[in-house]
């Protein structure tokens, strides 16, 4: 099958001398090609960037692609491409290679060979949304829903905003197992637990991360609106549900509905693609405040 691309209705434009592309699979719903744009069009970075559904089978001849043409500049990797794409780039950064995940792909073509260097950007993604979701302090009982690449770059990201412990609710132990490992490398405790404890086990938490897909959590959801509200919790509980469409998710509205605060999975995408900015511009930005703004009315996000 070949890759698809889907691009916003509108007018046609000059084609750009440089690509980038978010790609991934299902990929109509991302919301990155509006981030990027905006960022590119106020840079005056003169790069086309679309969505790309690129199916696991298609992965390897996309990237042979990509290394072939001579003009692309980087790729935003989502589901269910962020572990395979680690063995397709040339090198990884440390911080990628330690957790096994790459959401991001930048692409050198200066030389006679094109090079492409694995990047993980959401693990900023997610301590720029908690931070902006109210997490100033450490955490003191961090919990994490699932145990997937963005579950890695969740430890990592808690351990970061200072986190000593955390506990994650995996479907299987088994395939959870290297999280464990990397808890290790992190300077982490890392628990795994079974699902089916996942409800009782958010009561204590003060910060959440679900890393579900959307409609991952929904039955947890049910289960959260069926148990006692703490007495007392401070600071207040926060949920950051990467599942950003439809929003507020199941999970979402029922946290909220026992006086937890919710961060959209779309704050971690904005801080995540920020960060992917800097890499395919090569620039550190004169105003940062305003590529943040810009990118954030691009998607209707609230200012800050």
């Amino acid at each position: 099958m070949t890759p698809t691309a889907h691009s916003a209705a509108g007018p046609a434009a000059r084609p750009h001398s440089l690509r980038a592309a978010v790609i991934g699979s299902p990929i109509g719903h991302s919301r990155s090609p509006a981030l990027h744009r905006a960022a590119y069009d106020l840079l005056g970075f003169d790069c086309s960037y679309e969505a790309v559904d690129v199916t696991p089978e298609d992965l390897p001849a996309f990237v042979a692609g990509v290394r072939s043409s001579g003009n692309w500049r980087g790729l935003s990797v989502t589901m269910p491409h962020k572990t395979a794409m680690v063995d397709l780039v040339d090198s990884v950064t440390s911080l990628a290679g330690v957790l096994g995940v790459l959401n991001t792909v930048t692409v050198d073509a200066s030389g006679p060979e094109a090079v492409l260097t694995g990047h993980n950007t959401d693990v900023a993604g997610i301590v720029g949304a908690l931070r902006h979701g109210g997490v100033l302090e450490a955490p003191r009982s961090a919990v994490i829903l699932g145990g997937g690449g963005t579950a890695a770059a969740s430890l990592a990201a808690l351990q970061l905003l200072g986190a000593t412990g955390v506990t994650v609710f995996v479907r299987s132990l088994g395939r959870a197992a290297p999280l464990s490992v990397l808890g290790e490398t992190l300077g982490l405790q890392v628990q795994l637990r079974e699902w089916d404890g996942a409800a009782a086990g958010l009561l204590a938490a003060d910060v959440v991360i679900s890393t579900l897909p959307p409609g991952g959590a929904d039955a947890l959801a049910g289960s959260l609106v069926n148990l006692p509200v703490p007495r007392e919790h401070h600071p207040q509980p926060v949920l950051l549900d990467v599942a950003y469409d439809p929003w507020p998710s199941p999970l979402a509205a029922a946290w909220e509905a026992r006086d937890g605060a919710i961060v959209p999975g779309l704050e971690m995408l904005i801080y995540q693609a920020v960060e992917q900015v800097r890499l395919f511009t090569g620039s550190d930005f004169r105003d940062p405040a305003l590529v943040l703004k810009v990118m954030c009315d691009a998607v209707g996000a609230p200012a800050r």
